[in-house]
């Protein structure tokens, strides 16, 4: 649950359990919040027969452990690759108790249902707006806002998949202006929220990347 992307409760999102850390390299100061992998198991006794391969989203960030080296404890240590798995996922390739195991990647579109999601917090000068259920490269490189009485206004990344604009937009519908951090491709998510929108609610687009 929770994690550094900033998506809450994983089920009530969307996400599951089908989902993973990233170390940092991959993370990328959040920037790798909601793309999806493919992973299989490879070259251990513990990997399952037929070697698997199980689809997760990036949804939390493995920091580094510095304490430890990086071939035993400290994983998650630039440069390297690595997928903290949640203990269902990892069941689904590879026998729990390895703890640790090798494994071949690839990314892959994202298998998400139904338009991209906006929750939003913040307040009457702050809007806040956490970005989920991303299609295609899942992730997000760009946002912007526009209430039904101003312009398009551009919004700074806060955290993880979480963007910002200093702006009074109560009592406007809002529409957001996303760009893919992957292939840089753009669309328009028209009046999401409607005039009476409040903090703590998630709206859903009709519209998301493919």
């Amino acid at each position: 649950m929770g994690g550094a992307c900033g998506y809450g409760n994983l089920f009530s999102t969307g996400y599951g359990t089908n989902t993973a850390a990233l170390s940092s390299v991959l993370f990328n100061d959040g920037f790798g919040c909601g793309s999806c992998y493919q992973i299989r198991c490879t070259g251990a006794s513990a990997c399952y027969r037929g070697s698997p391969i199980i689809t997760v989203t990036a949804t939390n960030l493995c920091p580094p452990n510095w304490a430890q080296p990086s071939d035993n404890g400290g994983w998650c240590n630039p440069p390297r690759v690595h997928f903290d798995m949640s203990k269902p996922a990892f069941m689904k390739i590879a026998d729990w108790h390895a703890g640790i195991v090798p494994v071949m990647y690839r990314r892959v579109p994202c298998p998400v249902r139904g338009g991209i999601r906006f929750l939003l917090q913040g307040n009457g000068y702050w809007l806040l707006a956490f970005v989920m259920n991303v299609g295609g490269g899942g992730d997000v490189a760009r946002m912007w806002v526009k209430g039904s009485n101003t312009g398009w206004i551009s919004m700074s990344q806060n955290w993880g998949a979480s963007y910002q604009a200093f702006s009074r937009l109560g009592g406007q519908s809002l529409s957001f202006k996303i760009m893919s951090y992957t292939t840089s491709n753009t669309i328009i998510a028209s009046d999401v929220a409607p005039s009476n929108w409040n903090v703590g609610l998630t709206y859903e687009a009709t519209v998301n990347f493919h």
